[in-house]
């Protein structure tokens, strides 16, 4: 499993790459710039990421304007949504409002921080990704 890893917060980024290394090849990007870029690098060399983890707060470009740029890259290849990388977005809120915009930016799933390893596998077994 290929996997993108948009993360600011140096901790939850490290954590993540610490239960998703172990999955297969990770790569990591600090902000919303960096994960739309290493995006369209990567669909357009014929290698797309199985996986995006994105974190929804973010300066500059936030989480839910990424996934939107991710999702356009994906469109302009011609990749359908239901075909497309799954999107795993965090979110530290957890109150409706918050899920409501995980899921508004065309996520596939979404968790809730502090990153607790037994349940993102969870999801990613959810997602139907090999875990």
């Amino acid at each position: 499993m290929k996997t993108l890893i948009v993360e600011d917060e140096l901790t939850s980024r490290l954590m993540l790459q610490g239960v998703l290394s172990g999955k297969g090849e990770c790569h990591t990007a600090v902000t919303g710039e960096e994960a739309v870029e290493a995006f369209r690098r990567a669909i357009v060399s014929g290698q797309p990421y199985d996986l995006v983890c994105m974190d929804i707060k973010m300066s500059g470009i936030d989480g839910v304007e990424a996934v939107r740029q991710i999702r356009q890259i994906e469109e302009n290849h011609g990749v359908r949504s239901t075909e497309g990388t799954k999107i795993l977005m965090a979110t530290a809120d957890g109150t409706p409002g918050g899920i409501f915009q995980s899921f508004n930016a065309w996520c596939d799933a979404y968790f809730v921080k502090p990153i607790d390893a037994a349940k993102l596998i969870e999801k990613l077994r959810q997602m139907q990704l090999p875990v």
